[in-house]
């Protein structure tokens, strides 16, 4: 995830070796056909596709290395998927999810509202982005990469991805939890390092998962989207406090 780089500090004219985060593209194929490329953070690839997949609606079943083992590059296998379907082609960045989607009704969330009854503590919530950062080992390292957690609702950890797009660290522990047989994650906390975007609420409820928290700020869209879609959002989760934008009744305080 790290590669080496030479740099000069100053003041001091200091020139030493350092460290920053690998980004690369990823090209995305279902049944072979090329629909998405992402800049992302090379590992967990397949993870990567199958969340993402799951996120646009696309129902896969496998994801594996191309036919012609071309470099950067997953091939996808999904059911009743017709390419001549689609509008245009996906292209998704490191900063932004969505680039390229002209109207708010292209990125509509098929999904029903989350249904799950689980419930979580305050104090247990509040603690969950230390927990996160505590096992960010190329965080640590490299200081560039962002974070999404999956725990249980013992506040426990069941799957950690980095990487240098925020949603993309998403798609990869969503598309860990498709191969672990553990969708819809109604039992289950997720946790991100940054900010709320409306993408990662909108991940957050395809997935099915009722509680989301971060550490920073949510935007007004994804307030609107996780209401809409009755998701718990918990914003600027820091020093043992807990912001709570919708579904209050899901946070024990």
């Amino acid at each position: 995830m790290a590669a080496p780089v030479d740099v000069l500090r100053l003041p001091g004219a200091l020139r030493e070796r350092d460290a920053v985060v690998v980004e690369e593209p990823l090209e995305i194929r279902v049944n072979g056909a090329p629909i998405a490329v992402t800049m992302r953070t090379p590992g967990h690839d397949e993870e990567l596709a199958l969340g993402f997949l799951l996120s646009e609606g696309i129902n896969p079943q496998r994801a594996g290395p191309p036919a012609d083992l071309a470099a950067n590059t997953i091939e996808v296998e999904a059911d009743a998927f017709d390419p001549t379907g689609l509008e245009r082609h996906f292209y998704t960045s490191s900063s932004c999810g969505v680039c390229g989607k002209g109207a708010l009704e292209a990125v509509a969330v098929e999904a029903p509202p989350v249904a799950s009854k689980l419930r979580a503590a305050a104090g247990l919530l509040a603690e969950l982005p230390e927990r996160l950062q505590d096992q960010q080992a190329a965080f640590a390292e490299t200081g560039g990469l962002h974070a999404t957690g999956l725990f249980d609702p013992a506040g426990e950890l069941l799957c950690l991805r980095e990487d240098v797009g925020r949603h993309n660290a998403m798609d990869k522990v969503i598309g860990w939890a498709f191969g672990e047989q553990r969708l819809p994650l109604a039992d289950s906390i997720l946790c991100v390092s940054g900010r709320l975007s409306f993408e990662l609420v909108q991940k957050a409820a395809v997935a099915g998962c009722p509680i989301v928290v971060a550490v920073g700020a949510p935007s007004s869209l994804a307030v609107d989207l996780a209401r809409d879609r009755r998701v718990t959002l918990c914003g600027f989760v820091r020093g043992g406090r807990v912001n709570v934008y919708s579904e209050e009744w899901r946070v024990v305080s």
